[in-house]
């Protein structure tokens, strides 16, 4: 009887595994669709595993989805302010690309007190945003009127440094594993650079990074071998970079207007997207964490 348990567990087990190995890169539902705004974006998980996501029913405010993909909201920005990006820093603050106030935001988690992190008058409209280790922030800021778009650097102290300018329009922007390297798309343009990342938090040595023929891009995110995973707006689809550029594959969604994306769960290895056209959030399975875990 006892093998016959242990067969029985291990049967079950290679079943379980099977079952996970079919449905991997399967987009899925995960929340409802219809209670985002079309602004829906920047999904990002705290230090206790709770995601986060931009423009919960309204406009200007900050929607806390749980697990099983119910929603709640969290808080709602001052008049004025929208947020396209979330990120958290080491003490925990929720920072977030303010694009319609040209600020980047800090929010209190447990006071939910939002403060002006940084506002500068040369900032289009900061659009996305990614953290290093050492609590600086990169954000996109694009000028979709003209097409084109300026990369910033804001440091802990409050400093807003402009590291490049009059490039395309600035959009998706991540850092990868070892941060070191910092990449940047333009979306009307379809090109995605890479700038070496000194330890001062300057680039350097920006090159073309891969195009692409077609649609839109917009948020960016690694997974830990540094591949990178790339939403293409219109098309529906994430595109998944190996770190030399190559085309690896592209995870078919169910909406077409996927906007950004998340790695989590309880290994890493679950993948939340964002989609405007559907105003909520598909997730799947993917073979790697991403870069965090």
């Amino acid at each position: 009887m006892k093998h016959l348990f242990i067969l029985a567990l291990l049967t079950s087990g290679f079943f379980s595994y099977a079952q996970d190995m079919e449905r991997l890169h399967q987009a899925e539902d995960f929340t409802a669709e219809n209670i985002f705004t079309n602004n829906i974006e920047g999904p990002a998980f705290d230090s206790d595993g709770k995601l986060y996501v931009v423009n919960y029913q309204n406009d200007g405010t900050i929607g806390y989805v749980k697990p099983d993909g119910s929603v709640e909201l969290f808080i709602t920005l001052p008049e004025g302010s929208i947020a396209n990006s979330i990120q958290f820093d080491s003490k925990g603050n929720m920072l977030l690309a303010d694009f319609a106030g040209h600020n980047i935001l800090k929010v209190n988690m447990e006071t939910k007190k939002v403060s002006v992190y940084v506002h500068d008058d040369h900032f289009n409209q900061p659009n996305d945003i990614c953290i290093n280790a050492r609590g600086q922030l990169f954000a996109s800021d694009p000028n979709w009127k003209d097409g084109t778009g300026n990369v910033w650097r804001i440091d802990k102290n409050g400093d807003a440094i402009r590291l490049q300018q009059e490039m395309g329009t600035t959009n998706g922007i991540e850092l990868n594993p070892e941060e070191n390297i910092l990449y940047v798309n333009e979306s009307v343009q379809r090109r995605i650079w890479a700038f070496d990342v000194d330890n001062a938090g300057n680039l350097s040595n920006k090159r073309l990074f891969a195009t692409f023929p077609d649609f839109g891009m917009d948020g960016m995110k690694c997974d830990k071998e540094g591949n990178l995973y790339v939403t293409r707006y219109g098309k529906g689809t994430v595109a998944v970079l190996s770190p030399d550029g190559t085309l690896i594959r592209e995870i078919e969604l169910k909406g077409k207007k996927c906007s950004n994306l998340v790695f989590g769960g309880l290994n890493g290895k679950l993948v939340y997207v964002t989609l405007q056209d559907r105003k909520g959030m598909e997730m799947f399975r993917n073979d790697i964490p991403g870069k965090g875990y």
